[in-house]
């Protein structure tokens, strides 16, 4: 038997998490001095209804080493398990599940899925499949590695407001990024991280350029599941959902809230793509 254990922050919709009957293990979100455990003792809802009303940036930390040794071992001794963590490049919660594993006695596969809210959700989804389906941990973890290199996120930023909070721009640069009208479409790069793909002025030719850039990255996306996660933006994502089914006709498109770990550097009306 193989049981799926992932941290919060994969941002996947409810009823796939009761589908598969994945175990979450809570990042903590922190707002104003308040300790929250992620969609435990904070909804995503609620999360962007105070980051939005408040002027510091909420924090994220990773689960503890024992957090993880805690829900690994609630398995007895036949079960394999395979946590899957948000990127490495992100967040230290994949150090904190290796470190739980060699603290617990359960048999534990740690897999980086260099990823953040629907891109490792993705991984997941593909993964518990793939259980389903009868293969090893050894099997998985060959088509997650696969799955995981050829993945494309695209993170798009409708506001600079987040990433000057959080210091990563000067208070100029984004009075100037706003008098522009300037948006900003990043990329997952290698070991995981972020950076910027391009800036573009205005947000017609801003979401003309997400669909070209997904044009670009393949030919044909009849197999392909698409993620989107937004910060409650419902309209944006509602339209560029529409115009990706009509352009490339996926297998699926699933649409979900941005949880506090992405959605804290998102910011208003941010979203993010996966596929």
């Amino acid at each position: 038997m193989i049981k799926i254990i992932t941290d919060s922050s994969a941002d996947l919709p409810k009823q796939i998490i009761e589908q598969y009957d994945i175990t979450l293990v809570p990042l903590t979100v922190t707002i104003e001095g308040q300790d929250y455990l992620e969609k435990v003792d904070l909804t995503p809802q609620e999360f962007f209804t105070k980051m939005f009303s408040t002027e510091a940036l909420p924090k994220t930390s990773q689960p503890s080493p024992a957090s993880f040794a805690e829900a690994y071992s609630k398995f007895g001794t036949d079960t394999e398990i395979l946590c899957l963590t948000i990127s490495s490049g992100l967040s230290g919660t994949y150090q904190s599940a290796c470190i739980g594993k060699d603290l617990s006695s359960a048999k534990v596969t740690v897999f980086d899925t260099l990823a953040g809210s629907l891109g490792h959700g993705l991984q997941i989804t593909r993964a518990a499949e793939l259980v389903e389906q009868g293969h090893t941990i050894e099997e998985i973890v060959a088509n997650l590695t696969e799955y995981r290199e050829n993945m494309n996120i695209l993170v798009l930023l409708n506001t600079l407001e987040n990433i000057v909070k959080g210091g990563r721009l000067s208070k100029f640069q984004g009075s100037l990024a706003k008098i522009l009208n300037i948006k900003v479409i990043l990329e997952r790069v290698d070991g995981g991280k972020v950076e910027i793909l391009e800036k573009i002025r205005g947000k017609k030719k801003f979401q003309k350029r997400v669909l070209e850039v997904i044009q670009e990255r393949g030919t044909d996306f009849s197999n392909t599941t698409f993620g989107i996660t937004h910060t409650g933006n419902k309209d944006d994502v509602e339209a560029i959902k529409q115009e990706i089914n009509e352009k490339f006709h996926p297998k699926d498109i699933i649409v979900n809230y941005m949880g506090a770990t992405m959605g804290t550097y998102a910011g208003k009306d941010g979203m993010i793509i996966s596929f």
